[in-house]
């Protein structure tokens, strides 16, 4: 993941990237049907040529939860999301966004604490194999250091390279909050408590990339977070960092 300037995750460029991070390095391909809860977010400047450029996870028939910092400054026309398809770009379908929900307390200079947003489908959202609702983690859920949890997403499969058009996942493990803070201490990064850190700590090699943000972070099959940002991608010294589901559950299903 990149901490490039915070404010400039909505501003148009010509790859209609934001430049937060957001990855899936070190992972393998995978197929919609294991990650049902999943959804490519599709951003357009123009309102007329969508690209996936964030991750999403299916919350009922009507939202998808994402990170704040995609959306960030966006008006609900400018998305779009893909539900039920392996592919970032093809396949499945797509539903309009008519209302982008930010999180009250999101703070793009934290950087980005509680980095959450809801987006509100125009249409019903229909289940089945291929398209589910993801749990989510409770106020009281607790995940204890070096627990193993997963990311999927579309994201560059490593630092500065290629996205991956099929959806990807890899295996990680919680990572100590003292141990995290560390390291971001160090750049002049506050990791808060309303963040969860992952990856392979002193190891690295394994992590979420640019295109990834927003993207699921499961334990056990129950979303704990929201990818949110980093310093680089898979870096051994620097987890990936995402909102913590627990402590923003309650604002997410009064807004679902």
């Amino acid at each position: 993941m990149q901490v490039l300037a915070l404010l400039a995750f909505s501003v148009a460029v010509m790859a209609e990237m934001p430049t937060y991070p957001q990855r899936i390095v070190g992972g393998t391909v995978t197929t919609i049907d294991r990650y049902p809860t999943v959804a490519s977010c599709l951003f357009s400047s123009n309102l007329v040529n969508y690209t996936q450029i964030c991750v999403g996870s299916i919350l009922n028939e009507r939202s998808v939860l994402t990170a704040a910092h995609c959306t960030y400054g966006d008006t609900a026309k400018n998305w779009r999301f893909r539900v039920g398809s392996t592919y970032a770009n093809s396949g499945g379908v797509v539903h309009h966004v008519k209302q982008i929900i930010q999180h009250p307390t999101f703070n793009v200079a934290a950087p980005a604490d509680n980095d959450f947003a809801i987006l509100r489908s125009s249409t019903f959202i229909l289940f089945n194999k291929n398209v589910k609702p993801v749990s989510i983690a409770g106020n009281n859920y607790i995940l204890a250091d070096n627990q193993p949890v997963r990311a999927a997403g579309w994201g560059l499969i490593f630092e500065e390279g290629p996205f991956s058009e099929e959806l990807r996942h890899v295996l990680m493990l919680s990572v100590n909050q003292d141990i995290c803070k560390r390291p971001y201490a160090s750049v002049g990064i506050i990791i808060t408590d309303n963040m969860l850190c992952s990856g392979v700590f002193n190891v690295g090699g394994r992590d979420q990339c640019q295109q990834d943000s927003g993207g699921p972070l499961y334990h056990n099959g129950v979303l704990v977070g929201v990818c949110s940002f980093g310093f680089g991608c898979a870096r051994a010294q620097f987890p990936g960092v995402n909102a913590r589901v627990s402590r923003a559950s309650t604002w997410i299903r009064q807004n679902a």
